[in-house]
């Protein structure tokens, strides 16, 4: 695999200019899809459920859970390890299947909400807007629907990675059509819309939740926090006070009793070559203040 050229990302806090508008909460219509999502749900009732129809879906949330992790957070928007083109837009196509648009999209705001953490400016901070706007909020709303490209230069100089941007939407239908050829109906709205539906609040709660509920190992210039328990659900990525601590880290359980199995299989995946340069915290931040 051939690595790409290294490029700077800014680490360090910012803050809004006190000027800086009001959120703009109008909803936007190209959301009735995600709110049909949540509908569809209920055809469960029609279909029934079978074992290994919760087998596929638990099993494809966490699969695309790790495409989130390790792919739109730790990579596009962190950087916090290398790989090649191809597994780059692989990482990419799976992400997208989990129906939270593209990676350009996705990244490219990640970087902002870094940028102004939980002061005016933050896309979805609990703190200043609330525990509806920064969970699911801020996703309908038209202010944000559009991706910042001037935040996210660094990968959108790919040609391959603008068309799955904008056309995000393909691997979703691939993996839709896949469910149901594989197992009908029963398993198109388990191993597919109940997946995706689970999947979303999976992710969303880090937004909603991991700036109110845990613990601050860190004192940061932001109200992150470290939870157990949505680190369970989201492959590790409930280490939130660790995390922005050093977001440049491709693991967030900092110790070894923090369990983070989006690192431990990237860290399998760096012995096989697939991805290398793995940034771990230097001792010296691990040892930063604690409360």
């Amino acid at each position: 695999m051939t690595e790409y050229p290294a490029a700077q990302i800014p680490v360090v806090i910012d803050r809004a200019p006190s000027s800086e508008a009001k959120t703009d909460r109008q909803f936007s219509w190209k959301n009735i899809p995600f709110l049909l999502m949540h509908l569809a749900c209920f055809t469960a009732l029609l279909t029934g459920v079978s074992w290994s129809a919760v087998a596929l879906c638990i099993g494809l949330y966490f699969v695309r859970m790790f495409g989130l992790t390790a792919g739109y957070h730790r990579y596009f928007a962190h950087r916090s390890y290398k790989t090649g083109r191809v597994f780059q837009f692989l990482l990419a196509a799976l992400a997208c299947s989990a129906t939270q648009k593209g990676p350009l999209w996705w990244a490219a705001h990640h970087r902002r909400h870094h940028r102004f953490s939980d002061q005016e400016g933050d896309v979805h901070s609990p703190v200043q807007s609330g525990f509806w706007w920064s969970h699911v909020g801020w996703i309908l709303s038209t202010k944000y629907e559009e991706t910042d490209f001037d935040g996210i230069r660094d990968f959108a100089r790919y040609p391959e990675l603008r068309w799955l941007n904008t056309f995000h939407l393909v691997p979703v239908v691939t993996l839709a059509v896949g469910c149901y050829l594989l197992g009908g109906w029963q398993y198109l709205v388990w191993g597919f819309v109940i997946s995706t539906v689970l999947l979303y609040h999976g992710t969303f709660v880090i937004n909603s939740l991991a700036h109110v509920w845990g613990n601050r190992r860190y004192e940061t210039n932001d109200d992150s926090r470290n939870n157990f328990w949505l680190a369970i659900i989201t492959g590790g990525e409930g280490w939130h006070n660790n995390h922005h601590h050093y977001m440049a880290s491709v693991k967030q359980g900092f110790f070894w009793w923090e369990i983070d199995t989006s690192y431990y299989i990237l860290r399998a995946l760096s012995w096989l070559r697939i991805v290398w340069d793995l940034r771990t915290p230097p001792e010296h931040l691990l040892r930063g203040s604690t409360k």
